[in-house]
């Protein structure tokens, strides 16, 4: 299960960390075309969004490397859940219901890191 548990949280790491990373350092006009959300929401949240997203990729891998507060694996799987759920609640809400895929797909994976997490 540990084994399981590095490859869906590696997954979900580098994609958190490339979204993350875009969001906290380019700009709105940057983002548009990639997420066309970001002109309803203000500059601010979307940096924010993009912080908590790098620190989730931290609470998913360095816990378990460390052995120092493994629970934090299960709080940072958690929280992507969450994330994209709202996540698709906004697309939703903008009728955009054909790209809720790619968070359907996110929301799978944190659900089955978080229980991968508590299983080993």
């Amino acid at each position: 299960m540990e084994i399981a548990y590095r490859i869906v949280a590696g997954l979900l790491g580098v994609f958190y960390l490339y979204a993350g990373g875009k969001k906290v350092v380019q700009t709105k006009e940057q983002l548009a075309p990639m997420m066309g959300w970001v002109d309803t929401v203000p500059m601010g949240l979307v940096r924010i969004i993009g912080v908590l997203e790098l620190l989730g990729v931290v609470g998913l891998i360095l816990p378990p490397l460390t052995g120092i507060a493994p629970w934090l694996a299960v709080v940072a799987a958690l929280g992507f859940v969450v994330l994209q759920v709202l996540a698709t609640a906004l697309h939703l809400s903008r009728g955009e219901a054909k790209v809720i895929g790619l968070n359907v797909v996110l929301v799978v994976l944190a659900g089955v890191t978080a229980w991968l997490a508590t299983v080993w």
